[in-house]
């Protein structure tokens, strides 16, 4: 059996080395250089050559504390798998790299810690692009490494060749705006240089992806491995924000306000903000409100919750900020468009705004405030209460919140007083034995987002991660594995049957990883807001919203993992007392109404 490495054998450079002379030739710095070049080079060389590329590549991501890293090998990038055989770093088979690119996503939203995905050349790294991309825009902490072609053979046709060279793919063109630094790395000379410049966005605050791609002849030439010493591989040590005069006139303008209202954003999560943001909302009776993604911050079963704010919400926070509030304090929370409403005027106006962000970019973006402090939002909020509690400020009477009606009825559409109408009460249902099933120390992920932005009232203890980044259909089950790669807990992925049929064949990993999931899927066989928009919008001219499902329970059988079609409560009440949720893999199939709209986007 005759087999070729990519680049080398026919069609390699004259001289190139191959075969039993390539092998021996284990001190060689570059893959086709002359014979006069290489003795060159070794009159240089450092006696210290003892580690190739690769290894050097798998040790970085052992000293970032990378435990995980999701992908698919190919030849370009086989030199790098081959010295994770060896590492304690746990690589995973993903079905396709746009699951394992999500996959890595879900580790890092989950474990604040950084997710990695690795991929080959060509198709395996342009196969990424909507997971990165999906990272770039929620800030996520990813280290893609991806194998390119042979040096010597840029430019000349090389199979899966994205160099840019010769009119091939570019793939550093490709990533460029969807990455916070990208690099092909061809020689190894400022390699210290590229690691140190990747740390310093995967360890920042406000982080992103890297790519590092890496042409199959540079992973395999020998470095010093005392070129890891260079590095930093450490979060830097940050100044205090919590004596600044800022924080004081911060203070000053909330206990001043009649009626505060705090708007808790994500970053009130990642800043480990929770009990602080919740602190202050008890000591002075201020109302909260999350974000979509901040869903969770403060316990939404708590007298001063007002819920989500947004779009795809009852209206219920909306009404209250608009009609009581004098002051808005967003904080760690983007005014984006889901969150404002569209930018609504008369959420902000005629009142106060202050703002906490950690990131420069969201300060005033889309709002002057009056008072904008940028900082670690739990840095802040710990100065702002160790004042009020320093200015002994008495406790407001709690305000009087209105009474949060009820979500489904039979009299629900655009403006009437409920969001859904009586076809969404399995749906209500459904998320009422959720709650109850898993009080605690659940974990979701979401591409469906309007039923549990409504339906669910999230828990200290359990975590809730709305697709959101570009919202790309296809995300909660692969986010949703690599979630639990970082926490044993009990995990969930909702999304609907459109979705489901971009990503299910990434169930597969769970069931060969042994992991647990449960996966709820609404079967409505269409793409339920395309053809909410075009029943509304283009007067029911439907085109391509519609389908034929398969049969899941055949699919879930040849998975080899339970499954339930759901139609009525008492097949809900079945399903919840004969499946594992918490220990099995698993699929719920919720039966809805196609033509059963949600009754949101107006004010309520």
């Amino acid at each position: 059996m005759v087999s070729f490495v990519p680049g080398y054998g026919p069609g390699a450079r004259s001289g190139a080395p191959c075969g039993r002379a390539w092998r021996l030739s284990k001190l060689c710095l570059g893959v086709g250089e002359t014979a006069a070049g290489a003795t060159q080079n070794r009159k240089h060389a450092s006696p210290r050559m003892n580690v190739t590329v690769s290894e050097l590549i798998v040790r970085y991501m052992e000293r970032l504390g990378i435990e995980c890293i999701f992908g698919m090998p190919g030849a370009h990038i086989l030199p790098v798998y081959d010295a994770l055989y060896d590492s304690p770093i746990r690589s995973v088979l993903a079905k396709h790299e746009q699951g394992a690119s999500f996959m890595a996503g879900g580790y890092a939203r989950v474990s604040g810690k950084i997710g990695a995905c690795i991929t080959t050349a060509g198709p395996g790294a342009t196969n990424l692009v909507t997971g990165i991309a999906n990272a770039y825009a929620d800030r996520q902490p990813i280290l893609v490494i991806t194998g390119e072609t042979s040096t010597h053979i840029f430019g000349r046709g090389g199979l899966q060749e994205s160099s840019g060279e010769g009119g091939s793919v570019d793939q550093a063109t490709l990533f460029r705006g969807i990455t916070r630094y990208h690099r092909l790395v061809e020689r190894t000379d400022y390699l210290a240089t590229v690691l140190n410049q990747a740390s310093n966005v995967l360890l920042s605050d406000n982080p992103g992806p890297v790519l590092l791609s890496f042409p199959f002849n540079v992973q395999k030439e020998l470095v010093d491995d005392a070129i890891l010493d260079e590095v930093r591989t450490a979060r830097p040590l940050h100044a205090s924000h919590k004596d600044t005069t800022l924080v004081d006139t911060l203070t000053d303008l909330i206990v001043a306000a009649d009626h505060p209202v705090i708007v808790a954003g994500y970053g009130c999560i990642r800043a480990g903000a929770q009990e602080l943001v919740a602190g202050l909302s008890e000591a002075l009776a201020i109302p909260v409100a999350t974000s979509l993604k901040g869903k969770g911050v403060i316990a939404e079963q708590s007298p001063l919750a007002l819920g989500s704010l947004g779009v795809t919400s009852s209206g219920y926070a909306y009404n209250y900020i608009v009609d009581h509030a004098d002051l808005v304090l967003f904080l760690g929370a983007g005014f984006n468009e889901r969150t404002s409403y569209l930018w609504d005027k008369a959420l902000l106006a005629d009142k106060k705004i202050a703002q906490v962000d950690n990131d420069p970019a969201q300060i005033e973006k889309v709002f002057r405030a009056d008072v904008a402090v940028l900082g670690d939002v739990a840095e802040i909020l710990t100065g702002v209460l160790a004042r009020v509690k320093a200015r002994q400020v008495p406790r407001p009477a709690a305000p009087e919140l209105p009474r949060k009606r009820r979500l489904t009825g039979d009299d629900a559409g655009n403006g009437g007083p409920a969001i859904f109408d009586a076809r969404f009460r399995l749906v209500e249902r459904l998320f009422s034995q959720l709650q109850q099933r898993f009080p605690a120390n659940v974990q979701i992920f979401d591409d469906n987002i309007v039923f549990a932005q409504n339906f669910l009232d999230v828990e200290p203890g359990s975590r809730y991660y709305p697709n959101s980044g570009i919202s790309s259909l296809g995300h909660a089950i692969p986010a949703a594995i690599g979630a639990r790669f970082a926490e044993t807990r009990p995990t969930l992925a909702i999304l609907g049957d459109g979705g489901f049929q971009m990503c299910c064949m990434e169930l597969m990993v769970a069931v060969n990883y042994r992991l647990p999931l449960s996966v709820v899927m609404f079967n409505n066989s269409t793409m339920g807001l395309i053809r909410k928009n075009q029943s509304q919008q283009y007067q029911g001219r439907y085109i391509d919203c519609d389908f034929t499902n398969p049969d899941y329970a055949q699919l879930a059988a040849a998975f080899g993992i339970q499954h339930r079609r759901i139609e009525t409560e008492a097949d809900l009440d079945a399903a919840f007392g004969s499946l594992d949720l918490a220990a099995g893999v698993n699929l719920m199939e919720i039966m809805l109404d196609r033509n059963a709209f949600p009754g949101y986007n107006s004010r309520r």
